[in-house]
């Protein structure tokens, strides 16, 4: 295998379906990994991904469909890509929920749900993937949030989860190191959630706060993640954001 190839290597990507987790799939499947797409709901859209993968090489892309907030069977989850993979070289964080928390209406019920998918899943599939990571001297990517270190107000529960995460990032990578390196990576105006409707007003005024005031896309993502993997042998513990320069006029 050539030094820096993907080719031969594994990975396992939550919430590949859609979004930003594809176009990370399309990312390390062009540059020779086979890749785990994990998806919750959107089955149809995962397996049109992986016939798109597969047609370009077959055997290529495999499906894991899971909750990610039942803890338990997240071990079971990398067993059965191990068992199909025989190893696992890159782990990538991607699953996340979204949506705000108003401190006067907010439950437990979202706590829970922001805080494992963002935070507890994280952290337990790490630690499930820990052995067959360290065989493969591996990688963990976490995506995190430029908002884990500048405020959103309304977005409590969701801040302080993307906040937990990229301390988590840090401790993995002191206690994981050698062996892995883990590291995150914190984007800015990428897409526009689906689910938080904002007028074109308030998405222009957010785009006017960024150094380059204009949107990134999945690719600048995806670009950003295969340095990570691929060409940053000594780059650990670090949260990369990529955001246009957003957190430099929050």
């Amino acid at each position: 295998m050539i030094e820096n190839s993907l080719i031969g290597k594994v990975a396992l990507i939550t919430g590949a379906a859609r979004r930003i987790g594809a176009e990370l799939a399309r990312c390390l499947h062009a540059e020779g990994a086979t890749v785990a797409i994990h998806y919750r709901e959107s089955a149809f859209e995962a397996e049109q991904l992986q016939l798109e993968l597969n047609a370009q090489r077959a055997n290529s892309c495999l499906l894991l469909q899971a909750d990610l907030l039942k803890t338990s069977d997240l071990a079971l989850l990398v067993g059965r890509l191990v068992d199909q993979t025989q190893r696992l070289d890159i782990l990538i964080n991607n699953a996340s929920s979204f949506y705000s928390t108003p401190l006067a209406t907010m439950n437990e019920q979202q706590w829970d749900d922001l805080m494992g998918t963002n935070l507890k899943a994280p952290l337990f599939l790490s630690q499930a993937a820990r052995p067959y990571l360290q065989q493969q001297k591996g990688v963990i990517i976490n995506m995190t949030d430029v908002h884990g270190v500048r405020p959103l107000a309304a977005f409590s529960v969701y801040c302080a989860a993307k906040a937990g995460l990229i301390m988590l990032t840090q401790v993995l990578a002191r206690e994981l190191g050698p062996q892995i390196r883990v590291n995150g990576i914190a984007p800015g105006a990428i897409l526009w959630p689906e689910h938080h409707h904002s007028g074109d007003a308030q998405r222009t005024e957010l785009l006017a706060k960024t150094a380059l005031e204009r949107m990134g896309s999945p690719e600048d993502i995806a670009k950003t993640v295969l340095f990570l993997v691929r060409d940053a042998p000594y780059i650990t513990g670090q949260v990369i954001a990529v955001d246009g320069g957003r957190l430099l006029n929050h």
